[in-house]
């Protein structure tokens, strides 16, 4: 019987700078989606990759002093040993500097122009770098970028545009038709009323502004932007062409899920099917837009000294460590958090005590009381009973919770079987069993049981933690388990351990904490010095015109649709003003209210989203991470700063 397909991707990460530990959060989801599929004999096929066009890689060779090539190049290379290290099993990594992908990618944009989905005409407007978005000048108002609060540049230049419009009601259309297709449900809410109800504008496909892109074949001024080249990689990466594509890209297209950053589900649930209806091909079952891993209470900064690399946690803390704290501590659909503190917590509790702690007291008993070797005699109580049936029944609410993604709640179930199995060690009291040499039969059924509850664990946690799902079948005499030979309780097994040794040692965890924030948050004078921008002099008399004044926040709300922006109502001396920031990614209105800002009170009114914007709020950006200046000390609002 042929298997069943299942085709899954990451978003490409762009190759800009080397991903940090919220980047690299994807690629483990996907990985233990990919492999429960596998476990559970499905034909999978896993792609990843980068995404290595755009001026902000153009830029960033300039500043290196090396070709753009030479720059994805080293970047790529970094992304790929991260993601090998932290156990991607991918089929596939793409690269959108790939030959085969560039010159599909042509062939698309051309297909595209031949049936005229795609015009020429001239882009004016406004033009925000960090976000790569382009706005009209209703949307950027007072030339503030709306979603993210910071200044647009005026932009005019030659381009093509994708008619986005001509299938627009077709797409709301097969969403509504297909319910499961945007997750999770809010996410899909959003795209139809925020974005396709309104109606879409033409989308610009191509830029002349810059040269590090996919050329245009029949207009050489032009290179192809980034939704066209970048969306394509997953069809191109199975071989697809518009001259006839491969009997890869038959076999696995569509795919069953696109697993990527919420950030970035507009351009995949509405650019990019709109690209698959114009090219007449289907769309993907399921996009899922998955929520953010953030540094405790702050974004992840290099400007902060909190950001956390993989393969830094990976050296402290073991491979299996890191990808079981990211996949447990992201809800569905909320934010997760990272700290030192809670990885440390995290391995204590659930890994070196719960876990840990289970495989090894029940490896070590067999082999004391006998030898390392038992069968099941089957002399069997109710406590048994509750312990076999729990066993199946995590199977079975693994099994289900993996059908909708729902991968922390699947490692919650399996930590829950691990919880009643050491409870189970303390209602039968082995020790004490081990005492009567009539209890001899009922203590080999305890132990039994117990090494049957860890076989189950051992093949559930594969997909997740697969050295540590490896080393518990091992150690317990069932290297060769599979997913069908848990989907009952054996009770015939002859069972053969191992020698009993740790999975996870317990921390220290002040010590371990010191240790590791020695290492990994020490001041780099040099990293600073790299990332600092070049300096234009001023003189007095142009800061003085600039008027800075400390301001006590209020009152904070979120913008409504605008995930970057808040509203914070300010006090400056006697005067309280609304001034709308976009602090929403890196602080709650819960961070805000209170705290002394550093406001410039003299700057043009702005509206954003609606709301009149008089000022704007001193702060720092790395990379998109926001880190406000407030005052050392809580002090008057309104004082003059300078």
């Amino acid at each position: 019987m042929e298997k069943e397909k299942f085709y899954i991707t990451t978003a490409i990460a762009y190759t800009s700078r080397k991903p940090h530990i919220g980047n690299t959060y994807e690629v483990v989801l996907t990985d233990a989606i990919a492999r429960f599929n596998r476990l559970i004999g499905k034909d999978v096929f896993f792609l990843t990759g980068t995404d290595e066009h755009g001026q902000k890689i153009e830029d960033c060779a300039k500043e290196a002093g090396i070709t753009p090539q030479a720059y994805v190049d080293k970047v790529a290379g970094e992304i790929k040993d991260i993601w090998n290290l932290m156990g991607a099993s991918y089929d596939k990594f793409i690269r959108t500097t790939d030959k085969e992908h560039v010159e599909v990618v042509q062939r698309i944009f051309k297909k595209f122009y031949d049936q005229g989905d795609i015009y020429k005409s001239e882009y004016e407007g406004l033009y925000c770098v960090p976000c790569e978005s382009f706005f009209t000048e209703t949307q950027a108002e007072g030339g503030i970028c709306p979603d993210c609060g910071r200044p647009v540049k005026k932009t005019h230049e030659e381009a093509y545009f994708f008619k986005m419009s001509k299938y627009q009601d077709r797409l709301i259309k097969y969403i509504e038709d297909n319910p499961d297709f945007i997750q999770p449900e809010a996410r899909k809410k959003e795209m139809i009323n925020n974005f396709l109800k309104p109606g879409l504008q033409d989308l610009c496909v191509s830029r002349t502004s810059f040269k590090w892109g996919v050329p245009v074949t029949f207009d050489d001024k032009h290179v192809i932007y980034v939704w066209i080249d970048a969306l394509s990689n997953y069809i191109t990466a199975l071989g697809y062409d518009t001259e006839g594509s491969s009997d890869l890209y038959k076999k696995y297209w569509p795919a069953n899920v696109h697993i990527i950053g919420k950030d970035i589900l507009r351009f995949h649930t509405i650019y990019w099917p709109i690209m698959l209806m114009a090219l007449g091909e289907p769309l993907p079952k399921q996009i899922f837009g998955h929520p953010w891993l953030l540094s405790g209470g702050d974004k992840m900064s290099k400007s902060k000294g909190n950001v956390l690399y993989a393969d830094d946690l990976v050296r402290h803390f073991g491979v299996d460590a890191i990808r079981y704290y990211v996949l447990r501590e992201m809800p569905f659909a909320a934010d997760g958090t990272i700290t030192l503190e809670t990885i440390i917590s995290r391995y204590n509790s659930d890994l070196a005590n719960t876990l840990g702690n289970l495989v090894n007291r029940t490896v070590a008993m067999i082999n004391k009381y006998f030898g390392g070797e038992i069968t099941n005699p089957k002399v069997e109580e109710e406590v048994d009973l509750e312990l076999i049936r729990e066993c199946t029944d995590t199977v079975a609410s693994v099994s289900e919770k993996m059908k909708t993604l729902r991968v922390a709640d699947s490692l919650d179930a399996i930590f829950s079987l691990a919880r009643r199995s050491n409870k189970y060690i303390d209602e039968t009291m082995p020790w004490a069993l081990a005492k009567d040499a009539e209890k001899s039969d009922r203590l080999k059924t305890v132990l039994y049981n117990l090494s049957e509850a860890i076989r189950v664990i051992g093949v559930l946690l594969s997909p997740f933690m697969p050295e540590t799902g490896k080393n518990i079948l091992a150690v317990t005499g069932a290297a060769d388990a599979t997913y069908e030979s848990i989907l009952s309780y054996d009770k015939e097994r002859k069972v053969k351990v191992g020698e009993a040794k740790p999975l996870f040692a317990r921390l220290d965890e002040a010590k371990k904490l010191e240790e590791v924030e020695a290492d990994l948050f020490k001041p780099v004078e040099e990293a600073k010095e790299e990332e600092k921008e070049a300096e234009e002099f001023i003189t007095i008399d142009d800061f003085d015109k600039i008027k800075l004044k400390t301001a006590k926040v209020l009152a904070a709300e979120k913008v409504e649709k605008a995930d970057k922006l808040l509203k914070l109502t300010v006090e400056v001396g006697s005067e309280v003003r609304t001034v709308v920031s976009g602090i929403a990614k890196s602080y709650t209105p819960e961070d805000m209210v209170g705290k002394t800002v550093i406001l410039i009170t003299n700057l043009k009114p702005a509206k954003i989203r609606g709301i009149e914007s008089n000022g704007m709020i001193l702060a720092t950006s790395d990379d998109g991470e926001i880190n406000i200046i407030t005052t050392h000390k809580e002090g008057k609002s309104g004082l003059e700063v300078g």
